[in-house]
């Protein structure tokens, strides 16, 4: 947006309403640029833009693959996306992500609760919401610091000046990026799914999440015990979503189908089948049967006809049936197949470790009906990096004769190996880790869930320890104060985050030279000034 053009458009508008008294041209077009997004669904179409592009970009370039970190408040998403602007210039491919663990055990108003969709529905949108908003006031922030620095450039009569911080503004970069927003498997029916994900788009994503449990039996993707439904099922969902999203206007959101096949043994439903070979049947062709005849039939039975054969599908006294072991990745395949085939634009595979050999021999096969198949994968905090990436390495020397004797596979998370070299090669993979799955593994984007979670916890944990010890005070200003300041943490000076500035110039709009502003030289924020 042109700061001039805005002016303009500013000053045709109030100069047509002669008793506007008082109303300032500038400071209306100022406010504009600050607020260029009037609505989610404002913010849901830029930001399905900028995902579709860089999509395609990914499909010719590998190396150009995106990132994102969890965030469970808005000024933990602001600050993400402060720091990214502050040490890499620019917010590209760098996404929000939206954990709906998070949400459950940090949102609810219930309290803590366990990833299992227990939690309020609405709390995600409202989540989405917050992040958003906590994110335009990160460019109103921003905008606002330019614009007095244009005043100061005026009253020292420095035009060049003033030409370049009109110029950044016109080619300002927002704070504003897509959010990948986790609908869980839809809290409810595909009407339940459909209605949830309306308001979500509303409230600004871009792009939905949605797996293949069953809704009222859903469980955290590392965790044991999940139900997944048959693939019609799944693909009403997926429908559901992207009729929100065409009502809403937003006819290029992106919907990530998402498949807990790998960890999941069980199904609540046998798959309706109209014909041998269809849908229903090739889910139905993993579940655990015998072949049964009519005088072996007990009470209560539920038969299925398969060619020739009757069989009797293995069923647990939850009513929920087993599929066989080891079809795991084979029921990964047809799903992400039918998935994409459905309307879904990018696909999820939740695996138990993070193995790109393992990841790759999948989306090789999906590759084979979907040649641009992409996923989109969880660097979870659920596995054990170091201990995965270290027993990797030690079972890669272990195929190549490589001496590993002074190594001990079941320990090898100890301290004592941190400087080995098995450790330090094991660090090199975890490094390039996002990277090298990207060029053979077909990741596009690379998130980790939970990473806020966790450094609220380990920071949290090292206040408490200094500042309640021997240390006090000093706790807190040589390992929290000190570091902002020298990190250049814009936080430091918190009522500038919070607002403060920002409401000084709206007090000198409204009220003029009657304005009282905070911001005087008695403020002692100016400490932090050098």
């Amino acid at each position: 947006m042109s700061y001039l053009n805005t002016l303009e458009e500013a000053v045709s508008v109030i100069r047509a309403n002669a008793n506007w008294r008082g109303i300032s041209e500038e400071a209306v077009a100022r406010m504009r640029l600050q607020n260029r997004f009037r609505t989610g669904l404002d913010v849901a179409k830029y930001t399905a833009a900028i995902m579709r592009q860089d999509m395609a970009a990914y499909d010719q370039d590998s190396g150009k693959y995106t990132q994102s970190l969890g965030c469970w408040h808005g000024f933990i998403g602001q600050q993400k996306l402060i720091s990214i602007k502050k040490h890499f210039g620019s917010t590209d491919r760098r996404y929000l992500y939206l954990s709906g663990w998070m949400v459950a055990a940090l949102r609810s108003e219930f309290g803590p609760l366990p990833d299992q969709s227990m939690h309020e529905k609405t709390s995600v949108p409202a989540l989405v919401e917050e992040l958003y908003t906590f994110l335009r006031q990160a460019d109103a922030r921003e905008l606002g610091m330019i614009f007095r620095e244009i005043d100061k450039a005026r009253e020292r009569g420095d035009a060049a000046h003033e030409r370049w911080l009109l110029d950044s503004v016109d080619n300002y970069q927002t704070h504003i990026v897509p959010i990948i927003a986790d609908i869980d498997a839809g809290f409810g029916n595909a009407e339940a799914t459909y209605l949830l994900a309306k308001k979500m788009i509303e409230a600004g994503a871009c792009a939905l999440q949605i797996e293949n449990q069953v809704s009222d039996e859903k469980q955290c993707g590392h965790q044991d015990g999940k139900v997944t439904v048959p693939h019609e099922d799944f693909v009403a969902k997926i429908r559901a979503c992207r009729y929100a999203f065409l009502e809403l206007g937003v006819d290029n959101g992106i919907i990530v189908a998402r498949t807990d096949s790998l960890g999941a043994g069980l199904t609540k439903q046998i798959a309706f089948s109209a014909e041998e070979g269809d849908i229903g049947d090739l889910y139905n062709s993993f579940l655990d049967c015998e072949e049964v005849a009519n005088r072996e039939l007990s009470n209560g039975d539920v038969l299925i006809a398969r060619g020739s054969k009757i069989l009797r599908p293995k069923r647990l006294r939850s009513n929920l049936f087993r599929f066989r072991e080891g079809t795991g990745a084979d029921r990964c395949v047809l799903d992400c197949v039918t998935a994409l085939q459905n309307g879904a634009d990018l696909l999820w595979i939740e695996t138990e470790k993070p193995h790109i050999q393992q990841i790759a021999s999948m989306v090789d096969r999906i590759r084979q009906v979907i040649p641009n198949a992409k996923l989109v994968y969880n660097n979870s905090p659920s596995f054990n990096w170091t201990l995965n990436f270290r027993q990797q390495v030690f079972d890669a020397w272990l195929s190549q004769d490589k001496d590993v004797a002074s190594y001990d596979r079941t320990k090898l998370m100890s301290a004592d190996y941190d400087s080995s070299e098995l450790a330090l090669e094991a660090d090199e993979k975890i490094r390039t880790f996002q990277r090298d799955s990207a060029a053979s593994a077909g990741i596009f984007h690379h998130l980790i869930t939970l990473p806020t979670y966790h450094t609220a916890a380990l920071s949290t944990d090292n206040l408490a320890k200094e500042y309640f010890g021997e240390q006090g005070m000093l706790g807190y200003v040589a390992n929290v104060q000190r570091r902002q300041i020298r990190q250049g943490i814009a936080c430091v000076k918190h009522q500038n985050m919070a607002g403060s500035d920002l409401g000084d110039d709206h007090k000198e709009y409204f009220a003029g030279e009657a304005a009282l502003t905070a911001g005087g030289i008695q403020n002692t924020m100016n400490q932090f000034v050098a």
